[in-house]
């Protein structure tokens, strides 16, 4: 058997370097790129005729006014994804006032490029390595109005660790959705390879400890969380999942959509094979939501806890002032906790305890902001007893 190719690793100068690229020159490469793409939509499908050289004997036909083309398509599609693109890079979108310092960057994989924004507390002393949680948004979402919703940074402030919100590109998925479903085509697992990348390079550039690594995600980015978190158990201490879809449940747009309403596909959902074990798991789903069925939460944490060899304890019903009761079922392996379900009674697709007035955000529901950090912070602290 023909052995794999590792992927090569990005020197630490052109990640420097890919860093130091700015919001600025990516609009004006996309404007380059956009203008060149109507050019191209709006050009004939034939060139116009050149006039007959100035002979003797020469007519010149009355010249033809061109037909306007008909655009494919794809190209439809294209011009679509561009305008988005542009729409989203044009407006006037910046990160929530914090008293943390915000970084922009971008990284490179084998999906592409895609950018991010981190948020780094204030004051960190040069011997400081904090811990990272990497968030991943929802379709329709991109990094800031993902961080203005579950509003992370400011949490992140006050308890002291680095927030990374990595970006879809909109020519990637017209809707801003990480693609976690396509892994016939593979571009799933390079996209997650990308992602892979932006969170090497921010370990290699910030005070981030790559030991105390957590990532997160709503809707697709959960899916995605998830996708990431089997495939490089290794590089995570905890993953948590806010309305999504367990890894192997859909592998096309088609099986996405039925996965999405509660009919998986009939293969058995399966979890990467590995010789690390998985990272222990939270899932957060609301029983009223009408994009991902509820059961699919479920399905998630009996996915994890099956493969970690865990087992569930009885549910109990947890609910702070007038905030929305939920049921939470923890599934265990001796003293260890390695999936956890929090099943939030009348919640839609939405982030639990997000900001008011925000897409995608339910301000009544339990704050899922600090349950994520609570659980990742108690994997941090019992990886670092283990290895004492």
């Amino acid at each position: 058997m023909a052995r794999r190719r590792a992927l090569p690793r990005w020197p630490s100068t052109l990640l420097g370097a890919l860093n130091q690229i700015g919001r600025a020159q990516v609009r004006q490469a996309t404007r380059v790129v956009n203008a060149t793409v109507k050019a191209a939509l709006k050009a004939p499908a034939k060139a116009r005729a050149k006039p007959l050289a100035n002979k003797p004997g020469a007519t010149r036909s009355p010249a033809k006014r061109p037909r306007k083309p008909t655009a494919t398509p794809l190209q439809k599609t294209l011009q679509q994804s561009m305008d988005s693109a542009m729409r989203v890079m044009g407006k006037a979108a910046k990160p929530p006032r914090s008293r943390g310092d915000w970084h922009e960057g971008l990284a490179v994989g084998p999906g592409g490029a895609r950018r991010f924004r981190l948020l780094m507390p204030p004051n960190v002393k040069p011997s400081e390595r904090l811990p990272l949680l990497v968030m991943l948004h929802g379709c329709g979402q991109d990094a800031n109005t993902f961080a203005a919703s579950t509003r992370m940074d400011r949490l992140a402030v006050s308890q002291r660790f680095a927030v990374l919100y990595p970006e879809q590109d909109r020519l990637s998925n017209p809707q801003g959705c990480w693609n976690w479903y396509d892994t016939d085509s593979r571009r799933a697992f390079r996209e997650a390879a990308t992602l892979l990348a932006a969170i090497d390079q921010v370990c290699l550039l910030y005070r981030v400890d790559p030991s105390r690594v957590a990532v997160a995600g709503l809707s697709a980015g959960a899916s995605m969380a998830a996708l990431l978190a089997s495939r490089h158990p290794e590089r995570f201490a905890a993953v948590a999942m806010h309305s999504g879809i367990a890894p192997g449940t859909a592998h096309s747009t088609a099986s996405a959509v039925r996965a999405m309403q509660g009919r998986a596909s009939a293969a058995s959902p399966s979890l990467p094979a590995g010789k690390v074990a998985l990272p222990p798991l939270l899932v957060i789903q609301g029983d009223a939501d009408r994009v991902v069925a509820p059961a699919n939460g479920e399905g998630a944490a009996v996915l994890w806890a099956e493969a970690a060899g865990a087992t569930a304890r009885p549910a109990r019903v947890v609910q702070r002032g007038q905030r929305r009761a939920m049921a939470v079922v923890d599934f265990t392996r001796g003293r260890r906790t390695l999936a956890t379900l929090c099943s939030v009674h009348g919640l839609g697709h939405a982030w639990s305890g997000g900001a008011s007035g925000q897409a995608f955000s339910d301000a009544t529901g339990p704050d899922a902001s600090r349950l994520v950090w609570a659980f990742a912070l108690k994997q941090f602290k019992a990886a670092a007893r283990r290895a004492a």
